[in-house]
């Protein structure tokens, strides 16, 4: 991976420059407000403080964004694909060279620590370089048949692309998800997760100044108005969603009510992570901890694997040595360079993710580290919770079976092998799944029985470039991060040719 660069300086002199602007969307090649004048505001949720409005797009401000989009695609998909890859390469090597402030806002407009954010801008910039170097793969095939017919598929893009994504990864995925569907000739239409806009709104700056007019559009707004008004829209016809189960369900009511669309979705997940007794469990506690994504996004992610099952051989010890290991986590203020956890990303989180672990408490779980707010004032106007960990958890209790999209851990004591096998696939839920063996015979077997789209063995959380990403079950529809994204990007055209 190429580095975009990490650093320990203090970040409050760029974060008050950062914040003292003016916030507008991208909407057809320019920068504006919502055409009503509506705003909403923005608040830090780890000190509270009001950072800036930004504007609220309307039903009015969608229809501009998707017009705009749609002219601009005539011009676009004529674009030979070498030339296109040119112009995004261009755009990319400009991104990086902002790598600290889109971190910095992240940081403070979402509640990640910016050392991570700072990762995510790295990763963005390694995904948008692979994409945009496929470009030549986006092909068709010859199809052999008699000799009086010669058949051929030619890829085309679909025209304009809905783009929703969510608020635990707002640049990485802001940068990142509208280089496949360019790449293969489609124009964008974003909107930005409403809760931590700000690091899109300045992307969005980006492309006005790189890209073509219209090719790409970025609104900010919520789901219910300006989300459901771009998947309503009868121009798009290919929508792509990362978010919960619950969203990507009114997502594909909404759209089929209006036609019928081409929908990726990746969505929720309540992930296992099997620990077998002869795993290194060394290398296991670590994965655990990784796996929960304590230290990236403070379990906001639909990959934790928050469901650790631990055969009951190294039951003890290694709750022993996962518990150290979790107390050695600072957590601070994101913008402070040493924090490796970070706050939620809203009051409304925090409330739904206190309210889980009392409930887990009430239905006879055994709390064994954390449940609260961290001591200190530092963390009293914030939303921060304590990577919070239950041990005698069973599969009838709600920590066990819903996605609480928080640093709440859930152990399950497992002795038979089927048996764990059934808890592992009993949920709706089949995103990722880790396997933590030294026996490969056991590996391959526990591989195959698991339902889930994405498994790690001896391994967590770390996602490849070019490798496919997907769910199973309610965790998703289509793939995304390799090949298989790009071409999804494109519908296919079967030309015959009748030679006598």
């Amino acid at each position: 991976m190429n580095s975009v660069g990490h650093s320990t300086k203090d970040w409050t002199a760029l974060k008050e420059k950062l914040l003292n602007r003016e916030w507008n969307m991208l909407i057809g090649g320019k920068l504006v407000g919502s055409v009503s004048g509506t705003t909403y505001k923005t608040y830090s949720p780890s000190t509270g403080e009001f950072l800036t409005d930004v504007p609220f797009a309307q039903q009015e401000d969608v229809e501009l964004a998707v017009e705009s989009a749609k002219q601009a695609f005539e011009f676009w998909k004529k674009v030979p694909p070498l030339e296109r890859a040119k112009n995004l390469k261009v755009l990319i090597e400009e991104f990086k060279k902002r790598a600290e402030e889109y971190a910095v806002l992240d940081a403070v407009d979402g509640g990640n620590p910016v050392s991570a954010m700072l990762s995510d801008v790295q990763l963005a910039a390694d995904m948008m370089e692979y994409t945009v170097g496929l470009v030549t793969e986006i092909k068709g095939e010859t199809i052999p048949s008699t000799g009086s017919n010669w058949h051929l598929t030619k890829r085309e893009p679909y025209g304009v692309i809905g783009r929703i994504i969510p608020y635990n990864h707002p640049i990485m995925f802001a940068a990142s998800k509208i280089i496949a569907p360019l790449i293969a000739g489609n124009t964008v239409v974003l909107k930005a997760p409403d809760q931590c806009p700000l690091s899109s709104l300045l992307f969005a700056e980006l492309c006005q100044e790189l890209l073509p007019a219209g090719v790409v559009n970025i609104l900010t707004g919520d789901g219910r108005t300006t989300g459901d008004a771009l998947v309503r829209n009868k121009e798009i016809k290919r929508i792509a969603l990362i978010g919960s189960v619950e969203t990507g369900k009114t997502v594909l009511k909404s759209s089929s009510e209006v036609g019928i669309k081409h929908l990726s979705l990746e969505l929720g997940g309540k992930n296992a992570m099997i620990v077998f007794p002869d795993a290194d469990l060394s290398k296991a506690v670590e994965g655990a901890v990784r796996g929960m994504n304590f230290m990236w996004c403070q379990g906001q992610s639909c990959g934790s694997t928050s469901r650790l099952f631990l055969h009951e051989e190294i039951h003890d010890r290694f709750i022993s040595r996962l518990i150290s290991r979790i107390q050695e986590l600072n957590i601070g203020l994101p913008i402070d360079p040493d924090s490796e956890m970070g706050c939620l990303v809203s009051q409304a989180q925090y409330d739904k993710v206190i309210q889980y672990i009392e409930t887990g408490k009430k239905e006879g779980a055994e709390l064994i580290y954390g449940g609260g707010k961290p001591q200190g004032e530092k963390y009293q106007n914030g939303f921060f919770v304590e990577p919070t960990v239950f041990k005698g958890v069973t599969e009838n209790m709600k920590i066990f079976t819903d996605e609480i999209f928080g640093p709440v851990l859930s152990i399950i004591r497992w002795k038979d092998k089927e048996d764990v096998f059934r808890q592992a696939n009993m949920l709706p839920y089949g995103l990722t799944a880790s396997i933590w063996t030294n026996h490969f015979p056991t590996a391959i077997e526990t591989v195959d029985k698991l339902e889930a789209g994405f498994v790690w063995v001896n391994g967590s959380s770390r996602h490849f470039i070019g490798v496919p990403y997907q769910g199973y079950k309610n965790s998703g529809i289509g793939s995304e991060e390799g090949l298989e994204e790009i071409l999804s990007y494109t519908q296919v055209k079967t030309v015959n040719f009748m030679l006598e």
